[in-house]
């Protein structure tokens, strides 16, 4: 009896849209974050609602995952914003921020939102604290008490994103999560680029672990399973966190 081909995940319904934040270069990291969460989030916040009471397209999940910088100082993004909506919202005409509307787009590089579809492969949304804050306004809030890693996929000029996004889906996806689920992972998210050839990677891997050393026996455990085939080997980059800014809940 032929094998039959291994099962596509779900894609999660709707466009999944990944900012990529990078600070100016006379603004410090500090500097960013602040304005980020005490002047941008409210602002995003306020819009969405508003859009939603009129009928508008709006998001209706907003999280923003802040990267640890570097050592060496070559970290190219602070931070991404990940916003979840029905249908992709319109592509501006040009870049977030080139006329800045608030003290954080003063403070960060003009971005452009990247449209990709979500797939949840491990879900262990429930250890990921939604929770509102009490003595503030409910959100922005934050959550920590976590190890992620995000893993940015650059892959070959010359990659059959078809094959490459079936096997990345049901082979790799598959290794990577019986790995985690050894050591400790409890959730796991790829998200996938709807345009991989307008953009500069080919979609973003979210692994979240409960602390660094399940990261790194994670690191150490991982078996090649042939991915690496279409990837290119020095345009990819992986960064960790451990503090993610929630404004609109999921």
């Amino acid at each position: 009896m032929a094998q039959s081909e291994p099962a596509m995940p779900t894609a999660t319904p709707g466009v999944k849209t990944l900012y990529l934040i990078r600070r100016r270069p006379t603004t410090s990291r500090e500097e960013l974050v602040m304005h980020w969460f005490a002047n941008h989030m409210p602002i995003v916040i306020a819009g969405q609602k508003q859009a939603a009471e009129h009928g508008r397209l709006h998001a209706h999940r907003y999280v923003a995952t802040l990267f640890q910088p570097a050592m060496d100082g070559t970290q190219p993004w602070d931070g991404i914003a990940q916003l979840w909506w029905d249908r992709a919202p319109p592509t501006p005409p040009a870049p977030l921020g080139a006329t800045p509307t608030d003290t954080f787009q003063q403070k960060a590089e003009p971005y452009m939102p990247w449209a990709t579809t979500e797939y949840v492969i491990m879900n262990g949304s429930q250890r990921l604290s939604d929770a509102p804050l009490t003595l503030n306004a409910p959100y922005p809030a934050t959550r920590s008490g976590f190890c992620k890693l995000t893993s940015f996929v650059k892959v070959r000029p010359d990659t059959d994103f078809e094959l490459f996004f079936a096997h990345w889906l049901t082979v790799h996806a598959r290794n990577v999560a019986s790995t985690m689920a050894a050591v400790g992972g409890f959730h796991y998210v790829i998200n996938r680029s709807v345009a991989p050839r307008d953009e500069s990677y080919a979609g973003v891997a979210e692994l979240y672990f409960p602390d660094d050393g399940a990261l790194m026996a994670f690191l150490q455990s991982l078996e090649p399973d042939g991915l690496e085939r279409w990837l290119d080997p020095t345009g990819g980059m992986i960064l960790t966190s451990n503090t993610e800014m929630i404004g609109i809940p999921a």
